[in-house]
């Protein structure tokens, strides 16, 4: 049986132990992909579209970047980070709206949470933004694509 690091000796959850961890810099990247539906793609092809709820991309921007800073407060058992750089990127691929969210710190737990936490509401601000032209648009896949600075580091494309 797998070791659940959240999960005590008793079965009940626990947020881990991190005080014997050394501080270390801590980094982490993940990415939401939002397929969007070709009438909101053209509408969206020059980057940038304004609705009645303001600018979509930079408003996902900052919901990002809000969805980071607040991580503890969403996952119980997330430990509360001072968070040094937060990076939130969406660029056109296709059909796709990729959301890139980079997370630096330093400290004895990693962001990767952060990270994803981030690209996810970035995401989810798109959708709200454009369903009023299509509730077609689908949130495809939220992934961790690095992480670095802990026990294990982690990179899906090396």
């Amino acid at each position: 049986m797998s070791h659940f690091s959240h999960i005590d000796a008793q079965g009940k959850p626990s947020m881990v132990d991190v005080s014997a961890k050394t501080m270390t810099e801590r980094k982490a990247i993940a990415e939401s992909r939002v397929w969007l539906p070709p009438n909101v793609l053209e509408v969206l092809k020059d980057k940038e579209i304004h609705t009645k709820k303001g600018p979509v991309f930079q408003t996902a921007i900052i919901a990002g970047i809000m969805a980071v800073k607040r991580c503890a407060e969403l996952i119980p058992l997330c430990h509360p980070l001072p968070i040094q750089k937060c990076d939130v990127q969406i660029e056109l691929e296709g059909h796709h709206a990729v959301v890139s969210c980079m997370v630096k710190t330093a400290g004895k737990t990693g962001v990767e949470m952060e990270a994803l936490t981030g690209a996810s509401i970035a995401a989810l601000t798109i959708y709200d933004m454009c369903k009023a032209m299509s509730h077609d648009i689908k949130i495809e896949m939220t992934q961790l694509i690095h992480k670095s600075g802990g026990k294990r580091d982690f990179d899906r494309h090396g």
